[in-house]
């Protein structure tokens, strides 16, 4: 039941004021409570350090993703994670926040973001006035599975 309505209430965020994305999708500034979850991430990531990666997420979150099962949960994050990481470049696309709800969609991979291999989606949430944390992460690649 949590999963629809914050499903129901990021429907209902409202994005920031930006122009129109295009087919060549610039990477937009975020503000700094949205770009700290971007920037611990890639730090975590990078360090191979799956518990601190699990820590950025709610203790309900999720993990999906591209062709791996979900993990739910501290425990199946550090297991979904564990021995991943290295390089890692977030760049946002757009995102929307209202009260305790948010979203960042964008793309991920080397530091030139027009060379990006992926695209994610973190859903995110936060006790009123408290830090965002991750509700859930999909993410995926650019090309299709087998090409």
């Amino acid at each position: 039941m949590k999963t629809i309505a914050l499903l129901l209430l990021l429907a209902a965020c409202r994005p920031a004021d930006r122009p129109p994305v295009t087919a060549n999708m610039p990477a937009i500034a975020l503000p700094p409570d949205l770009d700290r979850v971007l920037r611990d991430y890639e730090r975590e990531w990078r360090a191979n350090d799956a518990p601190k990666l699990a820590a950025l997420f709610t203790p309900d979150g999720f993990v999906l993703p591209s062709s791996e099962p979900p993990a739910r949960g501290a425990a199946g994050i550090v297991q979904a994670y564990t021995g991943h990481g290295g390089p890692l470049t977030l760049a946002a696309l757009a995102y929307a926040v209202d009260d305790t709800v948010g979203y960042i969609v964008g793309t991920y991979g080397g530091p030139d973001v027009a060379t990006h291999t992926g695209k994610y989606r973190l859903a995110l949430r936060r006790a009123p006035g408290g830090p965002w944390l991750i509700a859930a992460d999909m993410d995926n690649g650019n090309s299709r599975p087998g090409r």
